[in-house]
């Protein structure tokens, strides 16, 4: 079976999620295939202000995950007016790079939300994900990268398969298996939903295995 990511890079909930994201790889590791996908956020649904921002960090963070810690504002720049597209850009570009994991997007994500770094700046964005990913990122082709339209094509393309989901909350997550089922949750960051609906998904494609090991193909008619 396979289970889809969308995230955007500057949501705190998708910050608050990986660990969940980083237990299922590692529990059903060869058994199912995992991928993250970008959704871009709409600039209208950024926070306006600093202030604005620890509002929210204060709810999710605080109230609803206990965090010991509170996420950093010093990312949000209100003359951007919500285009904070950059991270993702170059999150998506160090893919043609080797970069398939999560080290690049993490990096970049907990510059932002952890140490306030404005990542919405592209060269700081690059520099973020230069200094995560070692000698196999080049400042200069990575910053390419990031700005050429297949990289914009492919972040617009993962947005938009986002939305035909008829789902507006990040994290979100698609399972899908070999029988044809499928599964989304949008805006949760539990693991025990996840894990179970996987476990049935599972379930019942290797119960789907079984039945043809013992019976065939239907008949044709």
């Amino acid at each position: 079976m396979k289970v889809t990511y969308y995230l955007e890079i500057l949501s705190s909930w998708c910050h608050w999620v990986e660990p969940v994201w980083a237990e299922l790889k590692a529990r059903y590791a060869g058994r199912a295939e995992f991928e993250w996908k970008i959704a871009l956020m709409n600039p209208g649904d950024f926070p306006t202000s600093p202030a604005q921002c620890d509002w929210f960090y204060r709810r999710s963070g605080g109230t609803v995950m206990h965090s010991p810690f509170m996420l950093d504002s010093g990312w949000i720049e209100p003359a951007r007016n919500g285009h904070y597209e950059a991270p993702n850009l170059v999150a998506e570009a160090a893919r043609d790079f080797g970069f398939d994991g999560d080290e690049i997007r993490l990096a970049l994500a907990r510059a932002a939300l952890r140490e306030g770094k404005r990542v919405g700046d592209l060269a700081t964005a690059v520099n973020v994900a230069v200094a995560a990913g070692g000698r196999r990122l080049n400042a200069k082709k990575l910053r390419t990268a990031a700005e050429s339209k297949a990289v914009r094509a492919r972040v617009d393309a993962s947005t938009a398969a986002f939305h035909a989901h008829q789902i507006n909350q990040r994290p979100a997550f698609v399972l899908t298996d070999a029988i044809g089922d499928k599964a989304v949750f949008s805006g949760l960051v539990r693991l025990e939903p996840l894990a179970a609906t996987i476990d049935a998904m599972l379930a019942d494609t290797a119960a789907y295995a079984a039945h043809a090991v013992h019976h065939g193909k239907p008949p044709a008619a």
